[in-house]
């Protein structure tokens, strides 16, 4: 991850996400909107401290790269290991959490220590930990209580010093009141909240964000950089965001692909929950590049078709 220190431009950023196991869902983060100076001055009191944390905040706003950052500000030695709690194997979800020792399974010669033991002495991130299955909630509050882990078929527990970072989209609170979420694992992780507001509460954040990552394809795919007209800057202040960052990245990238390379009109947005024809694109990337090498041209319709099919997965 890379950073500009807070002093200075405050931007966070994670240009390796897609070599991370965990797919991460917004790959930036500023804090120049009012609300995200105030989360900055909460993280910067809340880092070095030893308690959970509890990242709140709907899909794509960031939380994972929050969390990287806290690990980082925190100088714990140990590794980040971050985990989708959705992802976990619906069969081995305890050892996949907890690990397991040699002879445990069939087949299983050696033993793993799990993704708990893995962020011994580091810090431990779980993303939607609502989606825990409810027995390991417990097992996992008491392996942070005591800083003990018992893997599957050991006789005697291994010590773990693990600092926990969850993050959640849904409101924990009423899940613990469904009795779908641990009473006391949300209790351990209320001493320390925060609140990840999604873009559409974060207008100041949104326009220097879409500079960055004009800048970012710009430079990635050795276009011209254009500028942001006025009206343009208007929309996408206006916009909801349901996707939050991720929603705003797409844009940006369809938007830099389709403009005629010297300024990005409002026209260019594609903010109405629909997609442009592939044809369309192509002809306004060939009129852009004009006599380019067939090859650079193909290259770049596969990028188109690939933000096509990311822009339907966020529902435009």
């Amino acid at each position: 991850m890379s950073q500009n220190h807070f002093s200075g431009q405050p931007l966070l950023t994670f240009p390796d996400a897609e070599k991370s196991p965990l797919s991460i869902r917004a790959k930036a983060l500023v804090f120049i909107d009012p609300r995200s100076r105030q989360l900055r001055d909460q993280v910067e009191l809340l880092a070095t401290q030893p308690l959970p944390l509890l990242i709140e905040g709907e899909t794509g706003t960031g939380k994972e790269l929050l969390a990287r950052h806290i690990h980082r500000a925190s100088e714990r030695p140990g590794l980040f290991v971050a985990l989708s709690c959705s992802g976990l194997s619906s069969q081995h979800a305890q050892a996949e959490l907890f690990g397991y020792v040699a002879g445990a399974y069939q087949g299983s010669a050696s033993s793993r220590a799990g993704w708990f033991g893995s962020a011994n002495n580091g810090t431990l991130y779980l993303d939607e930990i609502g989606d825990l299955p409810l027995p390991l909630q417990a097992e996992l509050l008491s392996a942070l209580e005591t800083g003990e882990v018992l893997r599957v078929g050991a006789s005697q527990p291994s010590q773990a010093d693990v600092r926990l970072l969850a993050a959640t989209s849904i409101d924990l609170a009423q899940a613990v009141a469904a009795g779908k979420f641990n009473e006391r694992l949300y209790g351990y992780l209320s001493d320390g909240r925060l609140d990840l507001p999604p873009l559409r509460e974060r207008i100041g954040d949104i326009l220097p964000m879409a500079e960055y990552f004009l800048g970012i394809y710009a430079q990635r795919l050795s276009l011209p950089l254009p500028v942001i007209s006025d009206a343009a800057q208007q929309r996408l202040e206006a916009h909801s965001w349901p996707g939050n960052t991720r929603e705003l990245e797409n844009v940006i990238h369809f938007a830099l692909l389709v403009s005629s390379g010297e300024e990005i009109l409002s026209q260019h947005l594609n903010l109405t929950g629909s997609v442009a024809p592939l044809t369309a694109i192509q002809q306004g990337v060939e009129q852009l590049l004009g006599d380019a090498d067939p090859q650079q041209l193909a290259s770049l319709r596969q990028l188109l078709q690939q933000t096509k099919q990311r822009l339907n997965q966020l529902g435009g």
